[in-house]
């Protein structure tokens, strides 16, 4: 549990200056906080939730690339305890608690209103078991990955490094445990995820799965070759070569007709 002393981490996020000098303002008056990062946008909050483990993010949803709720996504499991959202539309309230924030804030931020936001935060804080942490963010995550459709991109995470791929530049996808190791542009980049939870968010009409340890992306194929019991020797473009498994080769097989 992170909440032992007085003092909260906090992280604000957003891409207006004037917007995160207002949260600044009002955190450097009530005193008792931290602030450990400024993020302008998405991918910045990302790199500096995982470095900095803040106790409370200030995030604001609507930002180029990638908004607030792609910057959960992104995080997963490592959002922090304390997400309170902040935006000038209040038609996102309803998604902000369904993502189990602890609050939100419609811009322009008012000091009552900020003041209740963070009492929230730290009552949360100081009840949150060990054990107890975010189930239902982890389900809005999820819900929220199925209501966009297809990935449009992947987040490899290294430490505090954290790599944005494009899921148009990648080329195949091998499993490594319960990690995937995505190879895309001659660079291969590993990611918290299983090759099975990978396959339901690609597009089936860009990608193939070839073996239950290999997936790959259909205009990368260069070559089909029979080989054994009705499995495929599968060329892709780079030269690399992968061997299909019965189970996964019916849909190769469609390519060939």
């Amino acid at each position: 549990m992170r909440v032992q002393s007085d003092v909260l981490r906090v992280a604000i996020v957003d891409d207006e200056p004037l917007a995160r000098e207002r949260i600044r303002t009002l955190l450097q008056e009530r005193g008792g906080m931290e602030i450990v990062a400024e993020c302008a946008d998405g991918e910045q909050a990302v790199a500096a939730a995982l470095a900095l483990a803040p106790d409370i993010l200030f995030l604001d949803i609507q930002m180029p690339e990638l908004d607030g709720f792609g910057v959960l996504e992104a995080l997963g499991a490592d959002a922090p305890p304390a997400v309170i959202f902040v935006t000038a539309f209040d038609e996102y309230a309803i998604r902000a608690f369904e993502a189990e924030a602890i609050d939100y804030l419609l811009k322009p931020v008012t000091p009552e209103r900020f003041e209740k936001a963070l009492a929230r935060a730290r009552q949360r804080l100081e009840a949150r078991r060990p054990d107890g942490s975010g189930e239902a963010l982890r389900a809005f995550v999820a819900r929220l990955q199925a209501e966009r459709g297809y990935a449009t991109r992947f987040v490899a995470r290294d430490g505090s490094k954290v790599t944005f791929i494009r899921v148009e530049d990648v080329d195949r996808i091998e499993a490594a445990g319960n990690y995937a190791r995505i190879h895309a542009g001659g660079r291969s980049h590993l990611v918290r995820d299983t090759l099975k939870a990978i396959e339901g968010r690609l597009d089936p009409g860009q990608f193939v799965r070839v073996h239950r340890s290999a997936i790959v992306r259909l205009e990368r194929i260069a070559g089909l070759e029979p080989y054994f019991h009705g499995e495929y020797v599968v060329t892709l473009r780079d030269g690399t070569r992968l061997t299909s498994s019965r189970s996964y080769s019916a849909r190769l097989r469609a390519l060939l007709r």
